[in-house]
């Protein structure tokens, strides 16, 4: 697969993006796939993913999604419903959840699985909306899990619009790097750069950023790294053993993580940083320098802690999760992408 530098279209399984009007502008790298109604006058970062393979998205109008944030949604058991006139920041994650009009979403911040988020109501930087929470719209929520801080004006709120849509992009990499050539589905706006191995059934996801420097990255069989995810050598090399899954928009750095485990999304794992198998570490936790993360137990927190016990039902959505990303891989290994429409900024 050749690299692509402009804004993607796809179907998935037949079925292609229902867009509503053209883009207000749509940046490099940007990618609108499968089940998803676009509402018109969108403006879509560089790198922004929106993907709906496994349910359907649906977007109002006047979208923004700030660049490399992601827009996703649960297999069979979610969708996402975004209403008119939301803000996403850079490196947001919205996945699997309901979103009220007229709310503003700080960069990196992540709502989950379930979530209702109501209208007006804003969610700040790095903040983590838990699956299935139910927020009042009109609130400014904060922290992980977010809570409500205080009450936000019609005024407030828009001042958090134009604050988001006016941020300046904190320095892109895109694609066109060097690329081995590796048997496995790398999206076409993935970035893979010097000694990457993997092995069989691998998926690297939309907007990732694989940089081994001088050191290696090793990805084991039947693991993915989902969309927009960063993993950097800096003074070693990173290693997933097989079955591991890196959720959207984790950063990985000079880490190992073993078989069967899961970096939840938006999570940063530190140079050093050893999880073992059999570990899920939750949403938006971050690991110190040289942590360990032992097995048969579930992390969360910055720093990480242990929180509970890996159980059956955890055990269950891990291999579920896996087994879904080995279809998506294969089925998006064969599929033709297509120019987005694209109006630069004036």
């Amino acid at each position: 697969m050749g690299d692509t530098c402009g804004p993607l279209l796809a179907d998935y399984n037949g079925t292609a993006p229902d867009l509503r009007g053209e883009p207000a502008f749509a940046g490099p790298g940007a990618v609108v796939i499968g089940r998803t109604v676009l509402g018109a006058g969108a403006w879509l970062g560089a790198w922004s993913v929106i993907r709906a393979d496994g349910h359907d998205i649906r977007i109002g109008e006047d979208f923004h999604l700030g660049e490399r944030a992601t827009v996703h949604i649960a297999q069979d058991v979610y969708p996402t419903h975004v209403a008119d006139r939301v803000t996403a920041g850079r490196g947001a994650v919205i996945h699997a959840c309901t979103v009220g009009e007229g709310c503003a979403i700080e960069r990196d911040a992540v709502i989950l699985d379930g979530a209702q988020v109501g209208a007006g109501a804003v969610i700040s930087a790095g903040s983590v909306v838990f699956p299935r929470a139910r927020l009042e719209g009109g609130w400014l929520y904060s922290g992980s899990p977010a809570k409500p801080v205080a009450r936000v004006s019609p005024q407030q709120v828009e001042g958090y619009h134009h604050k988001i849509r006016n941020e300046r992009p904190r320095g892109l990499h895109g694609v066109g790097a060097p690329r081995p050539d590796l048997d496995c589905f790398v999206a076409p706006t993935a970035s893979v750069r010097a000694r990457v191995a993997v092995g069989e059934g691998v998926g690297i996801w939309y907007g990732c950023r694989l940089d081994a420097g001088t050191h290696r990255i090793v990805i084991g069989a039947g693991s993915n790294v989902q969309d927009n995810s960063r993993l950097v050598c800096e003074a070693g090399e990173i290693v997933l053993g097989p079955d591991v899954t890196v959720g959207h928009n984790v950063t990985l750095s000079d880490c190992t993580v073993a078989a069967r485990s899961l970096i939840g999304i938006g999570s940063l794992i530190a140079s050093g940083t050893r999880v073992e198998g059999d570990v899920l570490v939750a949403a938006g936790t971050q690991t110190e320098p040289g942590q360990r993360l032992t097995s048969g137990q579930v992390w969360a927190g910055r720093p990480a802690r242990p929180i509970a016990p890996m159980d059956a039902r955890k055990r269950d959505m891990l291999a579920a999760t896996l087994a879904n990303y080995r279809t998506y891989a294969e089925r998006f290994r064969a599929m033709a992408h297509r120019p987005l429409v694209r109006r630069e900024e004036e």
